[in-house]
């Protein structure tokens, strides 16, 4: 996780990533327009087979707070995220993969974070894309 020190008051501090780049506001936004993407998609949306996609995007909100250095309450709700795990039950392929980055890439971008920030996030969110891979083809 990246931590960046700064100066307060006369004290050393480190602001966590998630504070850099604005806190639970801008994580709620990126996932929230991640999952309007995910919604009109033929390969992403019959993963979820509930109706209501909130919930999905809350517990998507929740871990990356918790990942980069917000509050818990992804793990005080569920436990170790485990993210292979909770993804073995869905066929992920390079086409589920390709989909899920092709509308994060829109959130990410849309979010108008620095080019650091920006290559930082993008940089995990592709790792964690492909980690997530299960099914030949």
């Amino acid at each position: 996780m990246e931590h960046v020190k700064e100066i307060r008051r006369g004290t050393l501090q480190e602001q966590t990533f998630y504070e850099q780049v604005g806190g639970e506001e801008t994580f709620r936004r990126l996932v929230h327009r991640f999952y309007e993407g995910v919604a009109e998609d033929p390969v992403l949306r019959p993963m979820y087979p509930e109706e209501d996609l909130g919930p999905a995007e809350e517990r998507l909100v929740l871990f990356l707070i918790q990942y980069w250095g917000g509050p818990t309450t992804y793990s005080e709700q569920r436990g170790h995220p485990r993210l292979r795990m909770r993804h073995a039950p869905f066929a992920v392929d390079q086409a589920a993969h390709d989909a899920w980055l092709k509308h994060m890439r829109v959130a990410v971008e849309e979010l108008g974070l620095s080019e650091e920030h920006e290559t930082t996030l993008w940089n995990y969110l592709t790792y964690a894309a492909a980690t997530m891979v299960n099914t030949p083809g």
